[in-house]
């Protein structure tokens, strides 16, 4: 058995571990209960579509609310201060909403498996390859941050070195996934969701009363960046806008331009209107107005978001001393990895502000976020490479059994992966800038592809992969020249890192994408309109995309008008802040 290390980061005592082992076992027990109802492989892919839609909306805040949400947020809450909020203003919720308003009823409708599923009827063969391969990968890489961050957790409470850390947090989600499947993931996703509430919010109320409210944060803020000239600036941190820190370019209106353009519509739009993760949860629901609803419901809580992440992230960087000095330019040793970084500001929080008990509900809040990543990740992952890959280009024309059998194979060895994968993320002191390196990737040519094939019929299927492979590769090319968007790999040619190289990236693959697919459509033979039903909205009828009961439904169970609720509530909250 291995020794509990002496020196371990947070000091757990017996009632934080019997919370934690309470809490695992709960999820063990709902993959037991969910694998009863799993009888075949839409059922466990797809849950059966038969889910209620405010179970699928928190799932689907749950699914994102991992690494990204939990350390990368508070990283960079730490770092740069209120401008990372545009993660989750601009760059979440307007495309949740384009998502349920106009996006869900095409993918709902047209009773697809899966996103690339979709790009098949669209585009054929070609389009539908490139992209069912580059988003296998693209959630091997992901899985890898969650395990990643969720074996640094399970290091920093028991000492145990990283590898033994990482396989055991593996084998936790690969068992309720592997034996209920989307179901179970789901169902654990909204108990999780409550979790990870329970377990933040006390992180910044105590926090906030520990420096004297919100006016004694500001005031703390601005005496660390009066003692740290080369740092943000105590305006830069405190205003949202123009969010030059973030965004890395020192003009307000690139800043602007590159926050609304590069994350607020390409990265953001790109993730959350293609992203199979979160469209997942969607197409579960049990009818087409709660698909719809199921991301606008979802962006209620999701806007939420910011004050139990961002804010705890701001709080460290004036109260937790480690922190404080990384953030002061020091080289402090200690934290999951040996030398402390901003992806350890909440677990040093949690160490100085939380009495045991409490402790205990915050780990499982933090383990609850990392599995809820990484089984949305792998649920995403084992539905592509089954319905996409190997039943399309492999084994053909089997019972649905063997599918199914293939979906749990596809699981463990998409686990087995990630815990390769993993070590990936330990090159980047902010997850932030590895996550929107790989979006900028995979998602921003996606959704350039899709959202032209959907509104222009003329689009052709070879135009589709074209411009999804070029879109790719201008990505890359731009984060290999910039300064660290690729880590050390980086050469360095533009001068420019951090989030704003990734926002660079993301525009050149959009711009890139959508200039060759209109190139060589023109060039190109399209697909007759009689196909295009239910793909392209100008050939999809209205009634293909509405529930025809729900104009009888009170309000808040419509789409428009929960969605007008939604878009009204964050606007006032980017004025606000």
């Amino acid at each position: 058995m291995l020794p509990l290390a002496s020196d371990t980061l947070i000091d757990a005592g017996a009632v934080d571990y019997l919370i934690v082992g309470l809490y695992f076992a709960v999820v063990l027990g709902i993959g037991l209960v969910a694998r009863r109802q799993v009888s075949d492989s839409v059922d466990f892919f797809l849950s059966g579509r038969a889910l209620p839609a405010w179970v699928t909306g928190l799932a689907f805040v749950s699914a994102n609310l991992g690494a990204v949400e939990i350390m990368g947020m508070s990283a960079s809450g730490a770092e740069f201060g209120l401008p990372t909020v545009h993660y989750f203003w601009v760059g979440a919720i307007p495309a949740m909403l384009f998502l349920g308003v106009v996006m869900m009823p095409f993918y709902y409708g047209s009773k697809v498996r899966s996103v690339p599923e979709f790009m098949l009827r669209r585009f054929g063969t070609g389009a539908h390859l490139v992209n069912a391969i580059s988003f296998a990968v693209a959630q091997l890489l992901i899985a890898g941050i969650n395990l990643y961050l969720l074996g640094t957790i399970i290091q920093a409470m028991l000492g145990w070195p990283l590898i033994v850390a990482l396989l055991v947090a593996a084998v936790v989600v690969l068992s309720y996934i592997t034996l209920g499947g989307l179901s179970a993931a789901i169902y654990n996703e909204v108990l999780q969701f409550f979790v990870i509430v329970a377990s933040l919010l006390p992180l910044t109320l105590i926090g906030l009363n520990r420096v004297g409210g919100w006016s004694g944060l500001k005031d703390r803020i601005a005496e660390a960046a009066v003692a740290n000239p080369d740092g943000p600036s105590a305006a830069e941190q405190l205003n949202s806008w123009p969010g030059n820190a973030l965004s890395g370019f020192s003009n307000d209106i690139l800043s602007v331009v590159g926050i609304v353009f590069g994350l607020g519509f390409v990265l953001s739009f790109g993730y959350w209107t293609t992203n199979f993760v979160e469209v997942q949860r969607a197409m579960a629901s049990d009818s087409i107005s709660a698909a719809r609803r199921t991301p606008i419901i979802g962006a209620f809580p999701k806007m939420f978001v910011p004050f139990i992440t961002i804010v705890p992230g701001m709080i460290a960087a004036v109260l937790v001393t480690e922190i404080a000095d990384v953030k002061a330019g020091e080289q402090v040793s200690g934290g999951a990895e040996g030398t402390v970084q901003y992806n350890d500001a909440l677990l040093y929080l949690m160490r100085d502000l939380l009495p045991n008990g409490l402790l205990g509900v915050a780990i499982a809040g933090l383990l609850a976020a990392f599995m809820a990543g990484m089984a949305a990740n792998i649920s995403a992952f084992n539905t592509v490479f089954s319905y996409d890959l190997w039943e399309r280009y492999g084994v053909k024309d089997r019972e649905d059994g063997y599918y199914l059998k293939v979906g749990r194979v596809a699981t463990v060895g998409a686990t087995v992966v990630a815990v390769g994968t993993a070590y990936l993320a330990t090159n980047f002191s902010n997850i932030m800038s590895y996550l929107q390196t790989l979006f900028g990737f995979f998602n921003a040519p996606l959704f350039a592809t899709f959202i032209l094939g959907m509104f222009w019929k003329r689009m052709t299927p070879t135009a589709g992969w074209v411009g999804l492979v070029s879109g790719t590769l201008a990505a890359i090319a731009v984060a290999f020249l910039s300064e660290d968007a690729f880590g050390s790999l980086s050469l360095g040619v533009i001068p420019l890192g951090g989030q704003g190289a990734a926002f660079v990236a993301a525009g050149a693959a959009f711009v890139v994408d959508i200039v060759l697919s209109i190139v060589v459509s023109l060039v190109t033979k399209p697909k007759p309109a009689s196909e295009l039903r239910g793909l392209v909205w100008s050939e999809t009828p209205k009634e293909d995309l509405v529930d025809a009961d729900e104009a009888s439904y009170p309000w808040y169970r419509r789409t428009l008008p929960l969605a007008g609720v939604a878009l009204v509530l964050v606007t006032i909250l980017n004025f606000a802040f």
